[in-house]
């Protein structure tokens, strides 16, 4: 249920600029409502990089330990687990977002892209951003690569049990509780490595968009 809420959210904040873009050929939006975006934007992207580490701590339980898993994943250690998912999103998200929401823009207004994505809105700066792309980075690669260890981790778990399963059957039944999950995550993290956390200068702005498409309309 918080992962639908994140993708409603997320839909809400990105594809009325992004079709309101692609009808009219561009949309317009003032600074604060950009800097608004961006960090709704923010908070959704890190909520679900530490809702899918849940999800796939959930199904290491459901699958390498199903008879202890009521008592290990019961409603108390889900409340938790939200809470805590909640609470490092709203605390990264915010630390990130203050040197975009400081920088000075000058005349040039116009972002090449469908949304306020953060590399995009600092090209329009007049000052520099390089603190900025470095704080960005560095705040954006734990959220991102801690919790995309964890998921590999458990997935390398849940792998090593499911060859243990004898009957073919047995093995595609338990294989299929973590299929769509798995997609989601190689393309969510995926696309967001490769624009965030290991970004280029002359990376192709065709790319980008088509990354960032992936991760703010596909996967959810």
């Amino acid at each position: 249920q918080q992962l639908s809420f994140s993708d409603l959210l997320q839909s809400e904040v990105i594809v009325p600029t992004l079709l309101s873009t692609v009808m009219n050929e561009g949309a317009k939006i003032p600074l604060i409502g950009c800097i608004v975006q961006l960090y709704l934007f923010g908070i959704t992207e890190a909520l679900q990089c530490f809702l899918l580490t849940v999800m796939s701590y959930d199904r290491y339980l459901a699958i390498c330990n199903p008879l202890r898993y009521s008592s290990l994943m019961s409603h108390r250690v889900c409340v938790k687990l939200i809470a805590i998912s909640w609470l490092l999103s709203l605390s990264f998200t915010l630390v990130a977002q203050i040197p975009a929401a400081t920088q000075e823009f000058c005349n040039q207004n116009t972002i090449n892209h469908f949304f306020c994505d953060y590399f995009p809105l600092l090209e329009l700066s007049c000052s520099d951003t390089s603190l900025a792309r470095i704080l960005t980075i560095t705040v954006s690669g734990p959220v991102v690569v801690f919790p995309i260890i964890l998921i590999i981790g458990s997935y390398i778990c849940i792998a090593h049990e499911i060859l243990k399963i004898v009957s073919s059957i047995g093995r595609q039944k338990a294989f299929s509780t973590c299929s769509s999950h798995l997609a989601v995550v190689s393309i969510f993290y995926g696309s967001l490595i490769g624009i965030y956390v290991v970004p280029t200068r002359n990376q192709s702005q065709t790319i980008s968009k088509l990354l960032s498409l992936l991760y703010t309309v596909v996967t959810p």
